[in-house]
């Protein structure tokens, strides 16, 4: 990495030379810099309002870009170790469906893990590949899914040998990171390309006390979201590319459902983040790694719950660990994880990630401060001394492994009926049912419907977990396939 370049910013240098020459707008957007807006210019600010702005000669275009933009994407390549980057401004969904999009056509096999985010496949359904799941290992106590297997990608790749590309989550939202380095050689000895959702690992490639990131292990393509733990607005993200893919191409896929309007307070973020990774990285996730280890010991210290790390590294399914992640376990305190969220939330104004039926999730990033961590800690002491209850026999896994037996496609445009929820046991899906976040499917078109599910997504929706998915507004009926496959 060139430090010396990494200082600049080119998108946020040419706002700043725009909004000093006063131009006067005939062009989009129609708020006109805020006046034609008032109340967009109270919420926002002037500053703020006076750069969302449309693409002009001074400033690139993001479709196309040959300034500016080609110059804040050079700098984003040499920051994360890529041979191209891509400014995203649909979020890390554009990214992953970027990723398959170039990866795979029609009929091409993917492999990957079914506990993918619903972006992946989703972009499945667009394209009509056909994916090739593997089931990961769920640790028991924790009701969590863990990473890639070498020996399930083997034998994925054993019975599937033309299988255009492998995808694999790394780390997973709890932090769980698989053996990156040998399922890129595995995949690239079988002529595979190698696909990794990133989303959670920005903060991998400023230090080396965490695990490998997505370029250093040799991936073909990795979907980095900035702004989870890089700081950049809500919304943007990279797209990185390894040395052996055709960046070309990959952009004219990009330009097949990336907006042709893209948001200049997004891409500024993205390229000042960038930049501020690069020059400062390395301490701020150091900083960030110590303080979810303070939060970690003092949470266990409060008796019931478990705020795990490192410890659970295996060598296999869970092959490093993601220190900077703070989930904890709370069934022993007899509450679900989503129960505990929404008391952090009603009751004590703490907002973390997400709850789901055993964990919480608080995202620690480089704008936390020690005290909000001391808050969060009192808080969890205070829910259990109040709140807590006898454990119960309730679900032991945030993942159904499910039966297959249609592509995401070919379900998804299938014709379909509405059925009960209770009557659909043994009928095939035809749309998808998760909790948001973390948006990981609990089933996808093409899936049997088990009692399993059923019973799962009324438990989840008796607690209070946010279902998204079907066209059911309240999750009391789904479309299911007329005829079997």
């Amino acid at each position: 990495m060139n430090l010396d370049k990494q200082k600049n910013a080119p998108i946020y240098t040419a706002l700043q030379q725009f909004r000093r020459k006063r131009v006067v707008p005939f062009d989009v957007p129609g708020h006109k810099r805020g006046r034609g807006n008032p109340e967009l210019v109270e919420l926002l600010g002037e500053r703020c309002v006076g750069i969302d702005v449309n693409s002009m000669k001074p400033l690139d275009n993001l479709c196309h870009p040959v300034s500016v933009i080609k110059e804040a994407e050079e700098l984003a390549a040499d920051a994360f170790g890529a041979s191209h980057s891509f400014l995203m401004v649909g979020g890390t969904t554009s990214s992953v469906q970027a990723m398959i999009l170039s990866a795979c056509k029609a009929g091409d096999k993917i492999i990957l893990p079914r506990n993918v985010h619903k972006s992946a496949i989703n972009a499945l359904v667009l394209c009509g590949a056909i994916p090739v799941y593997i089931d990961p290992k769920v640790d028991k106590n924790l009701g969590i899914p863990l990473g890639m297997e070498i020996e399930d990608l083997k034998e994925a790749m054993n019975k599937h040998p033309d299988a255009v590309a492998i995808l694999v989550n790394n780390p997973t939202y709890y932090g769980i990171c698989s053996d990156l380095k040998s399922l890129v050689k595995i995949a690239h000895e079988h002529n595979m390309l190698v696909l990794v959702d990133e989303a959670h690992g920005t903060h991998f490639y400023f230090s080396e006390n965490l695990p490998c990131s997505a370029m250093e292990a040799g991936a073909d393509m990795a979907a980095v979201s900035m702004h989870k733990s890089g700081g950049s607005l809500t919304q943007s993200s990279l797209l990185l590319l390894g040395e052996n893919v055709n960046a070309s191409y990959v952009e004219q896929i990009i330009n097949l459902t990336q907006t042709t309007s893209g948001s200049y307070l997004l891409m500024s973020s993205l390229d000042i983040s960038r930049r501020n990774l690069a020059l400062r990285g390395k301490e701020s996730f150091e900083k960030v790694a110590r303080m979810a280890q303070y939060a970690r010991e003092e949470i266990n210290a409060i008796g019931g719950y478990y705020a795990y790390g490192a410890e659970l590294i295996n060598g296999n399914s869970i092959y490093d660990f993601d220190v900077t992640k703070l989930a904890v376990y709370t069934r022993d305190i007899g509450l679900a994880g989503i129960e505990v969220y929404d008391l952090l939330r009603d009751e004590y104004d703490i907002q973390i990630e997400f709850g789901d039926i055993s964990n919480i999730l608080a995202y620690i990033s480089i704008g936390d401060r020690i005290q909000d961590i001391e808050r969060l800690v009192g808080a969890l002491a205070d829910i259990k001394r109040l709140y807590s209850k006898p454990k119960k026999n309730i679900f032991m896994a945030e993942y159904i492994s499910p039966t297959v037996v249609a592509t995401p496609q070919q379900a998804f445009y299938g014709e379909k009926i509405s059925l009960p929820i209770k009557e659909t046991e043994g009928k095939i899906c035809g749309e998808f049912v998760m909790c948001y976040p973390p948006g990981i499917p609990i089933l996808s078109p093409g899936e049997v419907i088990t009692k399993q599910i059923i019973d799962y997504i009324e438990f989840a929706k008796e607690k209070g977990c946010s279902m998204q998915g079907p066209e059911s507004e309240d999750i009391s009926r789904l479309n299911v396939l007329k005829e079997d496959f």
